[in-house]
């Protein structure tokens, strides 16, 4: 727990963040697991103000550390329309299926997508990166 407790402080640093109990409670909550993490910051304050979270921490709290978090490339966030950003603890380029009807985020192995022909950008315009989302429905909700 120790050196995890020094990454959380590293991280909060970089991302220009004070390392608080609640941030640090944050950090642990978002990076202590093995498995990638998909979320939205509504996830995470209905996780925080259960009666299971021992921490109330305020949505201000949990959108302004999140946005740090990805601002200083720890997260990712993924738009899956114009209503729901989610973020990912994968940060690295990968792509994803979109549940539409449960609303989850899936990661997509990069080998499985081949991408090999697209549009040279616009004068003054550099191709940063490629990432697909596949949106999925329910074959009965068509």
């Amino acid at each position: 727990m120790r050196d995890n407790l020094k990454n959380y402080v590293n991280k909060l640093r970089s991302s220009n963040l004070r390392p608080t109990k609640q941030r640090l409670k944050i950090c642990q909550f978002l990076f202590d697991r093995e498995k990638t993490f998909h979320f939205t910051v509504e996830d995470l304050h209905n996780h925080f103000s259960s009666k299971d979270s021992k921490m109330n921490i305020s949505l201000a709290t949990l959108y302004n550390t999140v946005h740090s978090f990805k601002n200083a490339g720890h997260l990712k966030e993924i738009h899956v329309n114009n209503e729901r950003s989610y973020f990912d603890t994968n940060a690295s380029q990968h792509h994803h299926f979109f549940d539409e009807d449960s609303n989850k985020v899936i990661d997509i192995n990069n080998d499985l997508i081949n991408i090999e022909k697209f549009p040279k950008p616009p004068k003054g315009k550099f191709i940063k990166e490629i990432e697909v989302t596949i949106k999925l429905k329910d074959i009965q909700k068509k």
